[in-house]
């Protein structure tokens, strides 16, 4: 299904129906809804209602906005949430997606159920003033001018460092496949992502927060989701040891686990 955006362009999104409380998930910088699908199945067969989107400039959605900043990609989620009439949804928001999924969340207010970050880059994804952890924007401006000179090698490269144990070459295919589906313009959600800060946003939400984070992400690390759960008014950090970026699929059971047991409470 399509939700119209802007100026004629639109995102992608999926709906499955359920009796309980409804999660939408948020997916990471260059990759789309299918990141979920070890995910939202089993959400959904517990009965919960499971939304998933792609991003601007990501999967099945339009390629071509001019807007792709972590707040547009945000207003998106907002709007779905308003679209669907979603009753007090967990919004989970995966690598950048969490920083989008925190903004969203502070955007509903009371309106939000609570927010998951799942390798979560909120409330920020470089060092700044206070702020001592994540890499720098420096080092995100060469990443992405690697991919603009090699796209296919340098999105290759960024999917090898997903997971802490070497994937296999069909887990790894995958993730790269996902990546080489975004257009140019998610480049710069990325970008943005570099300048975002989101600690005054994080600071004042109100309800619950689960931060579910391997111990050995290469793209976020373990003390940034520290910092945000001391940040937070309501949170708690679960670690995955010896996990890297995508503890849905390197330790799938405890994830599903962790996730379904915040959602019931």
């Amino acid at each position: 299904m399509y939700l119209a955006t802007e100026q004629d362009r639109s995102i992608y999104f999926e709906h499955h129906a359920g009796e309980g409380r409804p999660v939408v998930l948020v997916h990471g910088w260059g990759a789309c809804t299918r990141c979920w699908d070890t995910t939202a199945p089993a959400l959904s067969a517990a009965g919960h209602e499971v939304v998933s989107l792609d991003l601007r400039a990501c999967g099945r959605s339009d390629k071509d906005f001019d807007d792709v900043s972590i707040d547009a990609l945000a207003g998106d989620v907002v709007k779905l949430v308003d679209h669907l009439g979603l009753d007090r949804p967990v919004i989970n928001g995966w690598s950048l997606g969490g920083g989008v999924a925190t903004a969203a969340v502070a955007a509903l207010g009371d309106r939000a159920g609570g927010l998951v970050l799942t390798g979560g880059a909120s409330p920020r994804y470089t060092v700044a003033d206070g702020w001592d952890h994540g890499g720098t924007v420096e080092g995100v401006a060469e990443v992405l001018a690697a991919a603009a000179a090699n796209r296919a090698d340098t999105f290759r490269g960024v999917a090898a460092a997903v997971c802490a144990k070497a994937p296999s070459d069909d887990t790894l295919n995958w993730i790269w496949g996902m990546f080489m589906e975004m257009g140019p313009r998610g480049d710069e959600s990325l970008r943005d992502l570099s300048h975002m800060d989101l600690r005054t946003e994080l600071a004042a939400i109100d309800v619950p927060i689960l931060s579910l984070h391997g111990t050995e992400d290469a793209f976020v690390p373990l003390s940034g989701a520290q910092a945000a759960v001391d940040l937070a008014k309501s949170a708690t950090l679960v670690e995955f040891p010896g996990v890297g970026h995508a503890p849905f699929l390197e330790d799938r059971d405890r994830y599903l686990s962790e996730l379904t047991g915040f959602l019931r409470a």
